[in-house]
């Protein structure tokens, strides 16, 4: 079955992202953390309540565990965005300003 121009066009820019598609992903999976994080908080609680069934503690046991995992891996993730950002700053800084253009007039 042969595509329309319209289908083409579509399908050709479904595939490729642009900056602001990948900045909203970004941003979007920050907002997928923090609702992670607070199902990890809701689940605690439910945890330490004395009248939930064993079952019912043990799945949310579960699903806490795989929770904190995959939150652990988005963590250590950030942290080491964070680091290679603060090495590019220091190594920015480290470096002398060329002054030999500002040397030459003076001459």
């Amino acid at each position: 079955m042969a595509k329309t121009r319209g289908e083409t066009a579509v399908s050709k820019t479904a595939g490729s992202k642009t900056r602001a598609e990948t900045s909203a992903a970004k941003s979007g999976h920050m907002k997928n953390f923090e609702e992670r994080l607070e199902r990890l908080e809701v689940l605690g609680e439910k945890i330490r309540k004395t009248d939930i069934p064993l079952d019912e503690a043990i799945k949310a046991f579960e699903e806490g565990i795989k929770l904190a995992r995959t939150l652990e891996l988005d963590l250590e993730k950030i942290e080491n965005r964070i680091e290679i950002l603060m090495n590019n700053a220091q190594d920015l800084a480290d470096e002398s300003p060329e002054l030999e253009l500002f040397n030459a007039e003076s001459e």
